[in-house]
């Protein structure tokens, strides 16, 4: 063997160094690999324990509602364990959730408390006068009872706001609450308050009842006092009703609409508000004679009883009771105003003209919900208008094959030279035929107006993608053809090139002087 020679071990000895070189950087990128897979670890932990931190923070384990073991290892999309980030926005969604639920819950609350102080008063108003006694405990239990629930109406609404407050910093991810706080918020809250606050505080004084059993009830208040105490005692009992606005509020957090998550991404996407007009929209669209029937008993219950309290300090007997009030409201709704009662107070008075107000608004919405629900459908009118053509179109047959008889009719009078009355009657019979059918024409021309006007723009849509895609089929076609063309032209051309090529060559051949 030959010996190695000075360059081959220096060499050999680089290499040498070089593995060794190349173990130390293996051993390195080792030792890295474990110093991150060490770090992530502890990263790991941390935002674990932050997770947990949150969970805790905002009550979720007491709730009962979240398992500690789902929030605890969330992964990302990539399969990767997810950073603190995604903690905080998981905890922002729960903490969102549990107060929408806080939200609707307390508007329920909310106008049931109302909707106990409004049949409190209504009790207060009707009982008065029959259990009175001075110092009665009942009169004592009511208005304190009246004046409870108020108390607990306005800890509601104020919990209520201080819920979307929390909700309006968790959307605009944390950002300080005195941002919530604008001027339109305050006067919001402010007006609520002022109208939820609102309840008859009155006492009960001594009064001189009627000797008539048979008269209505008078109001709770002495006659011997101001009559301004009288009407402050009426005003507020009347807007006592105005609590009822909470209606609205729970029928849009309890509607299905907002609680849809489809309604509510599609929506975002068309740049929809949520609102309780949209829900109103919705639910007219949906139930338009069951939730207008609902409103106008709703109204015609309250207007009526609001027009008993205003007529009970007159005189006026007939106006004063519940039936009679009734029927005056609903006759007055519907706008026939038959004449036999009309009210006497100025307050009455009020309350009939706004009746007469909303029953024009409701009279119309009940004329369009009617007209929709007799209208033909699409379907329907075109198997209608397609009926009608072919009888117009029968009609027209026979009015021409009319018009042909008078003609021959008159035509064989004249030949026979007959009498003139049976001549003038088959000219008037032929004009009148043709008159028949003229008037039948138009008719056809005008129901054929009407039925290429019904064409909808989703079927002229469908009848333009045909054509289109009819006209890109031939243009392919065509292009096809134009190839294939090109293609013949092309051997064509081959061809006689070859045969001028075989020509040029016979020729040369036969005459070998020929170049």
């Amino acid at each position: 063997m030959p010996s190695p020679t000075r360059e081959d071990t220096a060499a050999g000895s680089r290499r040498a160094d070089d593995g060794g070189v190349e173990s130390r950087d293996r051993e390195t990128r080792g030792d890295g690999r474990d110093l991150v897979c060490a770090l992530e670890m502890e990263l790991t932990n941390r935002s674990l324990s932050n997770k947990m931190d949150c969970v805790s923070c905002d009550d979720l384990l007491n709730r009962n509602c979240a398992n500690s073991a789902e929030v605890s290892v969330p992964l990302s999309p990539m399969g990767k364990r997810a950073t603190h980030m995604e903690g905080d926005d998981l905890c922002r969604l729960i903490d969102r959730k549990f107060l929408i639920e806080d939200k609707k819950r307390l508007c329920a609350l909310a106008l049931g408390t109302a909707l106990v102080g409004i049949l409190l008063m209504i009790i207060h108003a009707e009982i008065c006068p029959y259990v009175y006694e001075p110092g009665s405990k009942v009169s004592l239990v009511i208005n304190c009872s009246i004046s409870l629930s108020t108390g607990c109406l306005l800890i509601l609404i104020i919990a209520f706001h201080y819920k979307d407050i929390r909700l309006f910093i968790i959307d605009h991810k944390e950002v300080d609450w005195r941002i919530a706080i604008t001027s339109h918020r305050v006067l919001v809250v402010t007006l609520e308050l002022l109208v939820c606050v609102i309840h008859p505080v009155g006492s009960y004084w001594e009064v001189d009842l009627y000797a008539n059993s048979s008269s209505a009830a008078p109001l709770c208040i002495s006659s011997h006092h101001d009559k301004a105490l009288l009407d402050m005692e009426l005003l507020l009992s009347m807007l006592m009703f105005l609590r009822l606005y909470l209606v609205h509020r729970a029928i849009l957090l309890h509607s299905k609409v907002l609680l849809s998550a489809s309604y509510r991404s599609i929506g975002s996407l068309n740049n929809i508000n949520f609102t309780f007009r949209f829900v109103l929209k919705v639910l007219m669209n949906k139930h338009p004679a069951r939730t207008l029937l609902v409103f106008i008993l709703l109204f015609w219950l309250t207007a009526s009883w609001t027009l008993t309290l205003c007529e009970r300090r007159t005189e006026a007997l007939a106006t004063s009771r519940m039936d009679t009030a009734l029927w005056l409201i609903a006759i007055t709704f519907l706008t026939v105003g038959y004449g036999d009662v009309a009210p006497k107070t100025s307050c009455g008075k009020g309350v009939c003209l706004f009746t007469g107000v909303m029953g024009v608004a409701c009279t119309a919405m009940l004329v369009a919900i009617v007209t929709e629900k007799l209208a033909l459908n699409k379907g329907e009118k075109h198997v209608h208008f397609f009926m009608m053509d072919s009888q117009i179109s029968k009609r027209i047959r026979h009015a021409a094959a009319n018009v042909l008889r008078e003609c021959w009719l008159l035509h064989r009078a004249n030949l026979a030279k007959g009498r003139r009355d049976e001549h003038r009657r088959h000219q008037r019979c032929l004009l009148e035929a043709i008159r028949v059918f003229r008037h039948l024409r138009l008719k056809q021309r005008k129901l054929r107006d009407y039925v290429s006007e019904m064409v909808d723009l989703p079927k002229m849509q469908m009848i333009m993608c045909d054509l289109s895609a009819n006209w890109n089929n031939s243009y392919r076609e065509l292009e096809q053809r134009i190839l294939f063309m090109e293609q013949k032209l092309d051997e064509l051309t081959r061809c006689f090139q070859q045969t001028s090529e075989l020509l040029s060559e016979v020729l040369r051949h036969r005459n070998p002087e020929i170049r």
